[in-house]
């Protein structure tokens, strides 16, 4: 074949054609060709078990439901992230600060007592508080479910505590509570023992991890503790301070606010228990507080206490007290008792004896009340030193029948005698001429009382001070109307008798008793305290007269207290031997022997009382063991204050007279 062109065409390569379809009947199908028709498939037939199977629902609606509940998951975490950062905002900063940062008292430190000279009585040394972080003794921070159990059992015998007591500190009710005291006031040995067993158990944790240092939430807070260098001395006036820091009793009581300054505050950031250095702290510095001076002489103050302490243990009295007083200034150069206590280790105290019972004791003075009826009947001039007084050996008045303290004749005495020989009988006839009916001398020696400061408090504020009992003139029974002239029938405290005797010693004027000299504030400037009150309760004259009868009592060989006598010095003083009531029964039982009196006689300076209760052992007479005390105190005090004698003879009133 060839091409229209007339070229020689190369032959033509024969492609195979599709194969041919089979014919029908031959089982196949016939294929349609272009244009064709196409043909239906014949219907497949399916198994039987094919057509009974679960068809598959559509994954649309489930994952709707996916797509919407994410939807509310992010749209929640949407919400609560506006009300975090948006809302809340400052309130949640707020709280996180709460928590980052820790705020801490810083305890101010308690200002000292000293005594007249600056000797201190009272200080106040480095101590730290014991703290905890309760948080830190948990599972979480130590891996173990006994933390608390082991820090206490570690920490028990150095603080001295209860273990127990200690475990319920370290696992608080409040899970949440970040900071627990475990003790106060502890010496810093105590927190070095601390320390160091803190520090050998970090060292072993690193090295065995068996170990679990339970000590790493203990801590401790720069503190002071009180400290009484001198002991026992002047705890009566003292008192203590308590656990929590406060004034217990005496001085530290009276003047707690004084002597407490302000607190301060340190406020830090913390992590893990432990303060973060870089970020910083702010603190408000504590204010100490002030320094207190008392008026009263550290020597003499351990003269009077030594020789009160000796008298009552060599007689067995229940206790005893004495005061030195500076007669001009009403200031209190000593206050001692016996029994005492060391407020360093109130453990060991008998809390009978943490007072002052000088001021806190109510007693019927006795004989030395007698002074006070003296000096009435001589201002009211009623009679003189030198007036006669017939004495007879017993007296018969209301119900009674009275008797002096020996069984004596008909005595002639002057009014001077009366009082150096202590005759109750003799004082019952003086002070019965104070009125021309026993009531008006009632009325009148009750206002001589009153003047003297029976029935009133001292002025000293001191606590649990007790004013005595002294009833209304128009309430005096039968009995009291003649034993009151005498000493019975009416109660003061120790402070309130030595105040008669300066009061005469300081020429008739009463001066309030002051305990305190000033305070020296955080500025170094030094207050003095307030001037004590002064009353005119005698004249000088009357004063002087009566000082001139109380030489009697000790110089005349017939008085009761010649046993106080100091040589070179001229002594005036009175004794006292009163029927006591116990305040355990309320009824009469002992005595209370006591002693007061004032030196140089002439010109005073010094007042000691001295009162002793319940004396069992050798003699009970006032004059007997009061008497030496008195000297030995006067003597001392004379001598530390550099006091001499006056040279001058003395009035040597008679005693008695011949009918």
């Amino acid at each position: 074949m060839s091409d229209t062109s007339g070229k020689r065409q190369p032959p033509r390569r024969r492609v195979p054609g599709p194969a041919k379809p089979p014919r029908p009947g031959n089982g196949a199908r016939r294929q349609p060709g272009p244009g064709a028709r196409p043909v239906r498939r014949p219907q497949q037939v399916r198994p039987a078990s094919a057509s009974r199977a679960l068809r598959l629902g559509s994954p649309r609606p489930r994952l709707r439901m996916v797509s919407l509940a994410l939807t509310l998951v992010l749209l929640a975490f949407v919400v609560r992230l506006l009300q975090v950062q948006a809302v809340d905002a400052s309130a949640y900063a707020a709280r996180a600060e709460q928590d980052r940062y820790v705020v801490h008292t810083l305890a101010a430190e308690r200002g000292g007592i000293t005594d007249r000279n600056g000797v201190a009585l009272a200080i106040s040394d480095d101590a730290y508080d014991i703290t905890a972080d309760p948080t830190m003794f948990t599972r979480k921070q130590l891996a173990v479910d006994d933390g608390p159990e082991q820090a206490a059992a570690l920490l028990a015998p150095i603080l001295g505590q209860d273990q127990d007591k200690l475990v319920r500190k370290l696992r608080p009710a409040n899970k949440d509570l970040r900071y627990v005291k475990l003790a106060s006031r502890q010496t810093p040995q105590v927190w070095n023992q601390i320390k160091d067993l803190r520090t050998a158990l970090t060292k072993k944790a690193a090295t065995d991890k068996t170990t679990v240092n339970v000590l790493a939430g203990v801590f401790a807070d720069p503190s002071s503790k009180r400290v009484y260098p001198n002991g026992d001395l002047a705890a009566g006036i003292l008192g203590w301070v308590n656990a929590e820091g406060k004034g217990g009793g005496g001085v530290e009581q009276q003047l707690n606010k004084t002597l407490t300054g302000k607190d301060g505050k340190i406020r830090y950031a913390q992590s893990g228990g432990r303060e973060v250095p870089t970020v910083g702290s702010t603190e408000t510095p504590a204010v100490a507080g002030s320094d207190v001076e008392l008026t009263i002489d550290r020597d003499i103050q351990w003269a009077a206490q030594n020789a009160i302490t000796e008298q009552v243990k060599k007689s067995k009295a229940d206790r005893g007290y004495v005061i030195v007083q500076d007669t001009r200034t009403g200031e209190i150069l000593a206050m001692a008792d016996s029994p005492g206590f060391d407020p360093n280790d109130l453990t060991k105290a008998d809390s009978t004896a943490m007072g002052n019972p000088a001021l806190q004791d109510a007693y019927e003075p006795g004989s030395t009340a007698k002074v006070m009826s003296m000096a009435a009947v001589l201002e009211e001039n009623v009679a003189t030193p030198l007036t006669h007084v017939v004495v007879p050996n017993r007296l018969h008045r209301g119900d009674r029948l009275f008797q002096d303290d020996v069984d004596h004749a008909t005595w002639h005495l002057t009014l001077n005698g009366v009082l150096a020989k202590s005759s109750n009988i003799g004082t019952i006839l003086a002070a019965g001429q104070l009125g021309r009916t026993q009531p008006e001398a009632n009325k009148a020696l009750y206002s001589y009382l009153r003047k003297f400061g029976i029935g009133s408090y001292t002025g000293l504020g001191f606590p649990g001070e007790t004013k005595g009992i002294l009833a209304p003139a128009a309430t005096w029974s039968t009995s009291q109307q003649y034993t009151i002239p005498f000493g019975q029938g009416m109660s003061l405290n120790a402070m309130q008798a030595a105040s008669v005797y300066s009061t005469i010693a300081n020429g008739g004027v009463r001066v309030e008793p002051t305990l305190v000299r000033g305070t020296k504030g955080a500025d170094g400037l030094f207050t003095p305290a307030p001037k004590p009150k002064k009353t005119r309760v005698v004249s000088e004259k009357t004063a002087k007269a009566v000082a001139q009868m109380l030489e009697s009592v000790v110089d005349d060989r017939e008085g009761t207290g010649t046993k106080a006598r100091i040589p070179g010095y001229r002594v005036a003083g009175k004794t006292g031997t009163a029927n006591r009531v116990d305040p355990a029964t309320g009824k009469y039982h002992g005595y209370t022997s006591s002693f007061a009196g004032f030196a140089p006689a002439d010109n005073p300076r010094i007042t000691v009382y001295c009162a002793i209760q319940n004396a069992t052992s050798g003699s009970y007479f006032g004059g007997q063991i009061c008497g030496p005390i008195y000297k030995q105190v006067m003597e001392f005090a004379l001598k530390t204050l550099q006091i001499p004698p006056t040279g001058a003879q003395a009035a040597n009133l008679p005693v008695s007279y011949k009918p």
